[in-house]
């Protein structure tokens, strides 16, 4: 990404990246490159936004989900949900020391907003 001169990543959360965050928003920062991450941990790390789904309520979601089941449902009658609430978080920390401003109208829209 260095020899290319990428400005930008987004990373996709697998157990890998998960396990390896650490890592990899030091290396982000490291080269100056922008990353939005799919869960609010990696921005709470340093790294600069994300944007993805509230893990607490997909839980609480899964939770009723097996409680149905255990309560005598057929797991292929349930119906099949999508996420319905997500999670935005910006660490203007990392965006200063990025060279970025971030403008008001987002900032106003995020859930998080680390200094």
């Amino acid at each position: 990404m260095v020899k290319s001169r990428d400005q930008g990543l987004l990373v996709m959360s697998t157990p890998f990246t998960f396990v390896h965050r650490r890592e990899i928003v030091d290396l982000a920062a490291e080269q100056r490159i922008a990353a939005v991450y799919e869960f609010h941990l990696f921005v709470e790390q340093g790294g600069l936004m994300s944007y993805g789904v509230n893990i607490p309520e997909m839980s609480r979601r899964g939770a009723i989900y097996v409680d149905k089941i255990l309560r005598g449902a057929k797991p292929g009658d349930l119906p099949i949900e999508q996420p319905t609430k997500f999670e935005f978080a910006i660490n203007l920390k990392t965006a200063k020391a990025l060279g970025l401003t971030i403008p008001p109208s987002l900032l106003q829209r995020a859930d998080q907003v680390i200094e």
